[in-house]
């Protein structure tokens, strides 16, 4: 019995571990970007507030999994607030095969770096925008999910925002590639665990695409979930964008506001 235990306990460490490793060669991998340079710029936004750009993206355009079988997890932020050291503290629901969830905690930066050359956008419409710099931002999250005020699980990771700084000293979501192949913004890639410590899975989530989401996301110019995760909360995904005969039915399930 004993030897069962200790494999158990083994097995889980492991998991938790490999996915903690996750959050922390995307962070590393991120700061190795060639396109980015290596001066840290963190303590050049200390006045400015970010909550706006977690919150700006349309919802039915976050996608989200957890676990290995990639079941969907839909992640709304309700309220982003900064607070007096400069972290930020988060209100949000989350849902799976729609059991609903409150979360709160806390977004802290840990690194600001900027791009060496500044996107032109499509037929260069942001040439004359007055932009004077592209940024990245990375830092690490803890968000607490509750029922009726009991703990249930946590999500722990990484965080990857991008945004642009215009002449006016205001900041703004880079959403300049957009209509690229592959654009995403908002990236979460960490794990939810159980209060208990029992299970551990990954949870990653994104606007317009789930980053490290493997052979989830089959889309060229847009996510498209593959058919055979389709059971696991990605039907209304996919039939929204097929033109069939579910496929208004599939809109209205994508445009509701399920937290509410």
């Amino acid at each position: 019995m004993n030897r069962v235990l200790q494999l158990l306990c083994c097995i889980l460490c492991s998991q938790t571990v490999f996915s903690q490793t996750n959050a922390k060669v995307f962070k590393a991998t991120e700061l190795k970007n060639p396109q980015l340079t290596t001066v840290e710029a963190k303590k050049n936004f200390t006045r400015y507030d970010f909550s706006p750009l977690w919150i700006k993206t349309e919802n039915k355009f976050v996608y989200g999994f957890i676990g290995d079988n990639y079941q969907r997890i839909r992640i709304k932020f309700l309220k982003v607030t900064k607070d007096s050291a400069g972290n930020y503290r988060v209100y949000g629901k989350s849902m799976v095969k729609n059991k609903l969830f409150d979360f709160k905690g806390t977004l802290k930066i840990t690194h600001i770096r900027k791009y060496k050359h500044i996107s032109e956008g499509l037929d260069k419409e942001y040439k004359r925008k007055g932009i004077t710099g592209e940024y990245t931002m990375l830092g690490d999250y803890t968000f607490v999910e509750q029922l009726t005020q009991l703990p249930i699980g946590t999500f722990r990771g990484t965080f990857k925002t991008d945004f642009y700084l215009t002449r006016d000293n205001k900041i703004h979501y880079d959403d300049i590639e957009q209509v690229s192949d592959s654009y995403t913004n908002n990236n979460f890639v960490g794990t939810w665990t159980s209060y208990d410590g029992k299970i551990t899975k990954t949870c990653n989530w994104g606007d317009y695409r789930a980053p490290n989401s493997g052979d989830l996301d089959t889309g060229a110019g847009e996510f498209s979930p593959a058919d055979k995760y389709l059971p696991m909360g990605w039907q209304t995904v996919h039939d929204a964008y097929q033109n069939g005969r579910n496929s208004a039915r599939a809109q209205k399930e994508e445009n509701k506001e399920w937290w509410e």
